[in-house]
């Protein structure tokens, strides 16, 4: 939301123990109305109390908004039906990244800077051996992405632009290998390798499915069904990192606990398509 563009600010009140404090309250681009807290502590001595950020917003964003009751999810304001039924989970990636929709030229040069950092470290394959063989594939994700930072020290300035955005193509690159590593470790499958000549998803797919004895052919619309799916993710990913970023408070490791917590009705508009 674009929170603080309006020229007339409006106040609400809040009384407590016959002290009177008021707070700015901004209109939000889309949605409704919020009033800024922040200095709520330094004010009143109290704090908020609010499980589950049911009535707080955590962060100011121009990349994503949801509306888990109405079925709403908006990726740079464009509805994420619209970016499943016409494009795909690079593009969206995109759109996320740069804040508008690539031209041909630009899918195409995107498509090829991740296509080409799929491969991990081979010293990451022996990073899994040290899990238990039952350990749950999104812990053992979880640690191997955290690990990253240890294989590439050129882009962990948050601070610089440039390094950020190569370590967000590394990120996009990456996780379907790491993610299928740790899916064939927790069955005991040997490691497939990507195929720069497939497709992201088709990708993802073959290194979780394929095995060395046999060629790997998917399903027509599996691929499809896979980019769908991916879209809704984004937005969790968003989400988790907003937290870790503007939260100071909170650490928590982004996906840590994706595979317990419960999704909302409009994470799954995308796929119920």
């Amino acid at each position: 939301m674009d929170a603080k563009t309006g020229a007339n600010i409006k106040t609400g009140k809040f009384v407590a123990g016959g002290k009177e404090t008021s707070f700015p309250i901004y209109d939000g681009t889309i949605g409704p109305a919020v009033i800024d807290i922040g200095k709520f502590y330094a004010e009143t001595g109290m704090f908020t109390y609010d499980p589950g950020y049911t009535s707080t917003g955590s962060c100011e964003s121009k990349i994503t908004y949801i509306d888990g009751d109405e079925g709403i999810l908006l990726y740079r304001g464009y509805p994420i039906e619209q970016l499943a039924e016409h494009g795909d989970f690079l593009e969206t990636c995109y759109l996320l990244l740069y804040g508008e929709l690539p031209t041909a030229a630009q899918k195409a040069d995107f498509d090829n800077r991740v296509t080409h950092h799929t491969m991990v470290h081979e010293q990451m394959s022996r990073f899994y051996q040290g899990f238990r063989r039952d350990a749950h594939p999104m812990a053992v994700m979880t640690g191997c992405v955290g690990a990253l930072s240890a294989f590439y020290h050129d882009s962990t300035d948050i601070s610089d632009p440039t390094q950020r955005m190569i370590a967000s193509i590394r990120m996009i690159a990456k996780m379907p290998t790491i993610a299928a590593m740790a899916y064939k470790y927790s069955i005991g499958q040997p490691f497939i390798y990507p195929k720069n000549d497939l497709d992201y998803a088709t990708n993802f797919l073959r290194m979780c499915f394929a095995v060395p004895c046999e060629d790997y052919k998917p399903l027509a619309r599996r691929p499809r069904a896979e980019c769908l799916d991916l879209d809704g993710q984004a937005r969790r990913l968003l989400r988790c990192q907003s937290l870790r970023l503007h939260r100071g408070r909170l650490r928590v490791p982004m996906g840590s606990r994706a595979w317990r917590r419960q999704r909302g009705r409009a994470e799954h508009v995308a796929r119920d398509r």
